[in-house]
């Protein structure tokens, strides 16, 4: 319309030839070099009234709107285009005349060079033009620090006064540009108003509505191929015939190489980290260095004197401690400098560990055992119970062939037991309360070592097949005396009469109680135990073919509580109360001393391979060594509540048991593999219950069958049980 206006003057100007008063057009932004003056070329000019009058435009000029801002060069000046250029002349009928353009105040910039860097301006004396095309001049003197300080103490609004760079003024802001800034700083919404949480009507839910959202009708377009997209195609199928679009190559996959070393640079950031040492920390005080410590802590006149004629390398403490009656009297700490310089010295000159974290799952810290369903056989139930005693059954032992089992008890008698059957075979009454029976290892040999009180008695029950029992008087009847007798530590003799005719065969007096006694594997050699500190006598070794016993000790270490015979090997195994020692008969030295961290063994037990051995203590502890492997236990097991009693190996499973005064005996899984590489395997399977907890005492021994898996337990409720 403006252009339109302006052909219409254009021709009327023509058709009079003279000048009308055309509304100008906007000017554009005029160059000047700094300091040039600026003068308006839309100044109004007389114009000669037409001869006829112009028709004037149906809609009158728009005034110019506002130009953006404008870039300019140091020196420049911006035309004003902003003023009111309307005519001179007179307003024809239908004209109507606007009001000048006023700029709105918040679009309202004094300088309108625009978003230039500053610096620019930096050689001149003015900073900019405003919107009249004038010269925004510098200030005439610019603040110091002095000046900025001043202004801080002084101008109560100088923390709401922000510096303007463009006009070089300071600007105090309003109320609500201080709200806009904190807000905007607390993350808020510019606008006040502005209601971030209004609430939300889901209009798509799972109930279905009866009438839709929007029901516009679709538009024809939809229903016709899209033409654009038909030329889009077209361009693209004449690109590919032309050459002009080709297929993505595949990228070629080169091999990518990285430093191999670039964590361990010192230098680097991933570097420092890694190989960065903390310092260690000092020592925290003790109470030697309280200003009032226990008089425990006070040096005599003598330490004191031993302290100081010491070097500063000997002495324990560096310090002398003393003792204050209250904290302010405590002087100044002279030794202060000193100590930071000595710890100064130790970060600087001392070299530091680096301690490798290790991350171990706590899962991985649990062996994986296998299940115990997976070991079967052993004992599980039950079976039977023997009841005859009338006291603590102390010991009991079964025959070569499982088919008897022999008990002795406090109540002075020696019980004879078929196994299957649970009938008492044979009941003999001996001088005292039995500590311990042994049934001979020798199927070709039918006795049985007792002892009470100072004598071992050798029995032959008369059991089981008869050539084994005659041929086992037969030996005993068929012993010659040497012809020099030699002084024995224990008396021999053959029993006659009433006694041999009840089965008692050899009776061996010692000088002391006897405590236990142990055959050896070939059934020929015999072993009992006098734990007594005061003598050497504690361990003897009688050989019943010849009827000779000797002392393989001269000095015993400790107190002896049990021996046993190595099953293949010709070793001595002798636990005192807190260690094993393991002597080599033939070569008569010591081999191994086995410490196995109790405090008073009870009971031992020797595996069948020989290379392992099981300790039970009477505090709660039972020990398991490899001693091909070390000295010290392979596994300490504290499966039982009270002290351990009896332990023993099964000769042909791998089966060991326990037996504890908390009643139970647990049954264990121990497989010694013959690969010296592969440790043992211990999983415990099962604990058996029965025996009644008698004046504080439970099972008191345990054996295993020698074919089967099955075990005895006696108790101190004077009965046997045997569970399979």
């Amino acid at each position: 319309m403006r252009l339109w206006n302006e052909l219409r003057y254009f021709t009327c100007w023509i058709s009079h030839q003279a000048r009308p008063c055309t509304p100008s057009t906007k000017p554009g932004p005029v160059l000047h070099p700094p300091g040039q003056a600026l003068y308006s070329t839309h100044q109004a000019r007389p114009c000669t009234p037409p001869t006829r009058p112009c028709t004037p435009p149906t809609r009158p000029c728009t005034p110019p709107t506002r130009p953006g801002p404008v870039l300019h060069p140091p020196g420049q000046a911006l035309y004003s285009t902003h003023q009111a250029l309307y005519s001179t002349h007179q307003a024809r009928p239908g004209s109507v005349l606007h009001p000048p353009y006023r700029p709105k105040p918040h679009l309202d910039i004094r300088n309108t060079v625009g978003n230039i860097p500053m610096e620019w301006y930096q050689d001149y004396p003015h900073i900019g033009y405003n919107l009249d095309g004038k010269k925004i001049f510098k200030p005439i003197r610019n603040k110091d620090e002095l000046d900025e300080f001043l202004d801080k103490m002084e101008n109560p609004d100088y923390w709401r006064t922000v510096h303007d760079k463009t006009t070089a003024s300071d600007i105090r802001l309003s109320d609500e540009q201080v709200d806009l800034v904190h807000r905007l700083q607390k993350g808020q919404f510019g606008d006040i108003n502005f209601n971030e949480y209004e609430p939300s009507v889901d209009f798509f839910t799972n109930e279905v509505m009866i009438h839709p959202v929007t029901n516009r009708p679709q538009d024809k377009r939809s229903f016709i191929p899209s033409l654009i997209e038909k030329e889009k195609v077209s361009k693209l199928v004449h690109a590919i015939k032309m050459g002009w679009i080709k297929p993505r190559k595949p990228k070629e996959t080169t091999p990518q190489y990285y430093d191999l070393w670039a964590k361990e640079d010192p230098n680097a950031i991933l570097g420092r980290h890694k190989m960065h040492v903390p310092a260690p920390k000092m020592r925290l005080p003790g109470h030697e260095e309280s200003y009032n410590p226990p008089p425990e802590y006070l040096l005599t006149e003598e330490e004191r004197m031993a302290w100081e004629q010491q070097d500063a390398e000997d002495r324990k403490l560096p310090f002398l401690p003393q003792k204050h009656s209250c904290l302010r009297a405590v002087p100044a700490f002279s030794r202060f400098i000193h100590e930071r310089f000595e710890r100064c010295l130790d970060l600087y000159l001392c070299p530091r560990q680096r301690k490798m974290r290790v991350n171990v799952n706590p899962e991985d810290l649990i062996p994986k055992l296998p299940k115990p369903k997976d070991l079967q056989p052993f004992p599980t139930t039950m079976s039977l119970v023997y009841i005859g005693h009338t006291s603590l059954v102390r010991s009991i032992s079964a025959s070569p062939t499982g088919q008897w089992l022999v008990s002795g008890s406090d109540d002075c008698t020696v019980r004879f037991w078929e196994v299957n059957t649970g009938r008492c075979m044979k009941t003999l009454e001996v001088g005292g309360a039995v500590k311990s029976v042994v049934w001979n290892p020798n199927q070709a040999v039918c006795l049985v070592a007792v002892c009470f009180e100072s004598t071992v008695l050798l029995l032959n029950p008369a059991l089981g097949d008869r050539l084994v029992v005659s041929s086992t008087d037969q030996l005993i009847t068929s012993y010659e005396p040497p012809e020099e007798d030699k002084e024995q530590a224990v008396t021999w003799a053959l029993s006659e009469g009433p006694e041999h005719d009840n089965g008692h065969r050899l009776t061996l007096t010692h000088p002391k109680a006897v405590k236990q006694v142990v055959w050896h594997g070939k059934g020929d050699y015999l072993a009992s135990v006098m734990p007594d500190n005061s003598s050497n006598l504690q361990v003897l070794i009688h050989q019943v073919s010849k009827r000779r016993t000797q002392n393989p000790f001269r000095k015993n270490k400790g107190l002896v509580q049990c021996v046993s015979f190595h099953p293949l090997r010709p070793y001595f195994f002798v636990a005192t109360q807190r260690y094993v020692r393991v002597y080599n008969l033939i070569k008569q030295e010591l081999t191994k001393k086995l410490m196995t961290n109790c405090k008073w063994i009870s009971s031992m037990a020797i595996h069948p391979g020989g290379d392992n051995l099981i300790c039970g203590s009477y505090d709660c502890r039972l020990a398991w060594f490899d001693l091909d492997l070390s000295t010290k236990p392979y596994k300490m097991l504290r499966h039982h509540k009270k002290a351990l009693r009896g332990v023993a190996y099964h000769k042909h499973y791998p089966l060991f048991a326990s037996g504890a005064d908390d009643g139970s005996v647990i049954i264990c899984h121990g497989m010694v593999y013959n690969d010296l590489l592969q440790n043992p395997l211990i999983v415990p399977v099962k604990v058996l219950k029965g025996h009644q907890i008698t004046h504080d005492l439970g099972v008191l021994d345990v054996t295993f069958h020698p074919t089967q898996p099955w075990v005895f337990s006696s108790g101190a409720d004077a009965t046997i049980r045997l569970f399979t």
